[in-house]
């Protein structure tokens, strides 16, 4: 387990603490630059505990995530950390699981005091009423959805960790490595950034909802849409992107910018 960051555990949000946090794709784990996004992630969550009530961490903060009964990757530890002590600075994380985040168990809650989503999340904040979902199955083809199934499976994780964790996570991160030269992760057409869009109108019809928040383009962008917004956090790790809600207004914006 890693233990409390800090002596501020517990303490309760507020002082000027009123801003809502959002963050997506980092791909800790993937290599090429880590050290530089872990270190500039150590400044947003130092950020973050010094404004925010909450963070929302929209899927894929890992390039494969599976749980082990007694291990987790060394590579992780530096994000896991800050995670920790963002949660013990009395910050409510919210970690929503991504494509990459295949067998999330309880090591997140447990150890990092984060509140797992496996699923889309609605909820009121700061009076806007927000749906906030990875996005994945937006543009997911069949092949993509039957593995993603395959991947998730109950039984099959419990196999796969009866493999050593060093021959496992070898072969998720060739797994990883390999969907995205077929995907071609650096770039995304501009017809799967349209379905995003049309996505999060459906979302927003009706009025039940007035804010959209998705991730996993890789792509960040804040537009208006039929009387909501639809904001996409983008990418930690091609961008240092990520997105604030504060007084009810959504901003997008790049780590080193300064919030208005």
């Amino acid at each position: 387990m890693i233990p409390p960051a800090s002596p501020s555990a517990g303490v309760s949000v507020g002082g000027g603490r009123d801003t809502v946090f959002f963050v997506s794709d980092a791909h800790f784990g993937l290599g090429g630059g880590e050290g530089e996004r872990i270190a500039r992630f150590s400044e947003f969550a130092a950020e973050v505990r010094r404004r925010g009530s909450d963070l929302y961490v929209v899927g894929d903060m890992f390039d494969f995530w599976i749980e082990y009964r007694s291990a987790i990757r060394r590579d992780y530890f530096h994000a896991l950390y800050e995670l920790r002590r963002v949660a013990d600075s009395g910050v409510r994380v919210h970690y929503v699981a991504g494509n990459h985040d295949f067998a999330l168990g309880d090591f997140l809650e447990e150890a990092a005091g984060v509140s797992v989503h496996r699923g889309c999340v609605d909820v009121e904040l700061q009076g806007r009423k927000a749906h906030i979902s990875h996005g994945d199955k937006v543009r997911s083809g069949a092949a993509l959805r039957i593995a993603g199934r395959l991947l998730r499976c109950g039984f099959l994780q419990s196999l796969y960790r009866v493999i050593h964790p060093d021959i496992g996570i070898w072969f998720g991160s060739a797994v990883s490595a390999a969907s995205k030269r077929h995907r071609g992760a650096a770039d995304i057409l501009p017809k799967d950034l349209e379905k995003y869009r049309q996505a999060a109108r459906a979302l927003l019809k009706g009025g039940k909802r007035d804010l959209v928040i998705f991730a996993h383009t890789h792509h960040a962008e804040l537009i208006s849409l039929d009387g909501g917004e639809y904001c996409n956090t983008g990418s930690w790790m091609r961008g240092y992107d990520y997105a604030e809600l504060r007084g009810g207004k959504i901003q997008l914006l790049k780590w080193g910018s300064s919030a208005s």
